[in-house]
């Protein structure tokens, strides 16, 4: 009746509705579950005023009805998560506290917490043209996989390949996103090289995008998870690598960072302690091992180590 075509009918409705939420609020036995079912599905409805009405009922039953809607909390994010990004500000407004509110609450399997559920949600929800949905869709894997990482881990085989796609993603702030999220999962040395492998292939299939986020993504992957270790993983697979226009390609890009990224700093200065530091000259000599892919990176390496004039010079000798 909220979108009936009579103005009257649907200032009624809205009234008798309003005088329900009341009697709701005020009763100490309500089924909240069964309710919320219902809201759920008039909360994609085609009508402003009915979608508006379902969030904000959705918005009050998550406040007072607590352990009852564990149970339905998937069903329930599935309806918040595309009103994100509804074209009208009230049901946005409302949407984004009832997410803030949903994942605030702590609950867990013995209540009925379905954790691959809400999975399935913010997978979906990763495909979503909105760019607002997409980014809470992400927020919702890191809460997952920061309170319970073995719970989520049981559902990562199915996730991880959306997680990597997503990589791809025309947003640099839901790129961002992925990278804390795919950080947090490469804490186990496996997803690490998986992670690592993965981008060094859409690298090879995408030149556009090692062009325009290549920097971007390597930058914040060695904030997030050690320079050190980025660089090292990138050379041990860029060894193997059987393109070598590609491979030099992908060297040039590296050192480029290497040399003038503020979030590589450390790593510089490690290079230039080569000749008197034993950590030093073994991370000179595995990023030489990929380097030599590219004779201007191999320079360029041999003259911030402060190591290798001799060699350094033979090679600008040879390219003439």
């Amino acid at each position: 009746m909220l979108s009936d075509s009579s103005h009257e009918i649907r200032q009624q409705a809205d009234a008798a509705l309003s005088e329900f939420l009341q009697e709701i609020k005020n009763s100490p036995n309500v089924d909240y579950g069964r309710m919320a079912e219902i809201l759920v599905r008039r909360a994609g409805s085609p009508d402003e005023f009915t979608r508006l009405t379902s969030i904000t009922w959705i918005n009050e039953f998550v406040k007072l009805g607590g352990e009852q809607l564990v149970p339905y909390y998937a069903d329930i994010l599935g309806a918040i998560l595309p009103c994100i990004s509804d074209e009208e500000e009230k049901i946005r407004v409302v949407a984004r506290e009832t997410n803030e509110e949903l994942r605030a609450i702590k609950a867990d399997q013995a209540e009925g917490f379905d954790i691959g559920a809400i999975l399935v949600i913010a997978k979906r929800e990763l495909n979503s043209e909105h760019e607002a949905t997409r980014i809470e869709a992400l927020h919702w894997f890191s809460t997952l996989l920061v309170r319970g990482r073995a719970e989520f881990s049981a559902y990562l085989d199915g996730i991880f390949e959306p997680l990597l796609n997503a990589l791809s993603d025309p947003s640099d702030a839901v790129v961002l996103l992925v990278l804390e999220v795919h950080a947090r999962i490469a804490e186990e040395y496996h997803h690490f090289q998986h992670l690592m492998s993965y981008l060094i292939h859409t690298f090879h299939n995408n030149h556009v995008l090692l062009e325009k986020r290549g920097a971007l993504i390597v930058r914040r992957l060695c904030v997030l998870l050690g320079a050190e270790k980025v660089y090292r993983e990138f050379s041990t697979i860029l060894q193997t690598e059987g393109d070598l226009d590609f491979a030099s390609t992908m060297v040039q890009a590296l050192n480029l960072i290497l040399l003038t990224s503020t979030e590589l700093a450390e790593l510089r200065s490690l290079l230039k302690k080569s000749l008197v530091d034993t950590c030093g000259k073994d991370l000179f000599l595995s990023l030489y091992a990929s380097w030599c892919h590219s004779p201007m990176a191999t320079i360029s390496l041999c003259l911030l180590a402060q190591v290798a004039y001799n060699h350094a010079s033979s090679v600008i000798q040879s390219l003439g």
